[in-house]
């Protein structure tokens, strides 16, 4: 099976930027998730993962908020990118080497991950780096 374009691009809008699907699907009217949180993985968090599933851990690290808007997200056709680079705290001590990506809903602890994907190329992280997913890091839906 597979979704409609049309539809692929309503769903991106729905989740990134808060957009109701017309007679089908609304944004919470009583307390909506204003931002969605992205994290870090040094491994795949896997579908039945969450966010804190293979979660770097270099000192400083925190996942970072990103506005459910349009000024936060990019939705084009099926494709939806980050509208400005997310930039994660930069390492003061520690290591890891983040692989993946993940899209979740909560700034701390299990979230639930609405999308995940692979780093390319990878991003070495420690004292010093400062971690940026650009605006060309996309999730397509298909």
């Amino acid at each position: 099976m597979s979704k409609g374009n049309v539809f692929e691009n309503d769903l991106l809008q729905l989740i990134f930027n808060a957009v109701g699907i017309a007679d089908l699907a609304d944004n919470d009217a009583t307390s909506p998730l204003t931002n969605l949180y992205v994290s870090l993985h040094t491994a795949d968090p896997g579908e039945a993962g969450n966010q804190q599933s293979n979660e770097i851990a270099y000192t400083s690290y925190a996942r970072v908020a990103v506005a459910r808007t349009s000024g936060g997200w990019t939705v084009s056709g099926a494709s939806v990118s980050p509208a400005a680079n997310i930039d994660f705290p930069a390492g003061t001590g520690g290591s890891g080497t983040a692989t993946h990506f993940a899209v979740g809903t909560l700034a701390s602890g299990a979230g639930k991950i609405l999308y995940s994907g692979t780093i390319t190329p990878n991003i070495v992280c420690g004292d010093g780096v400062t971690p940026r997913l650009t605006t060309a890091s996309t999730v397509t839906e298909d």
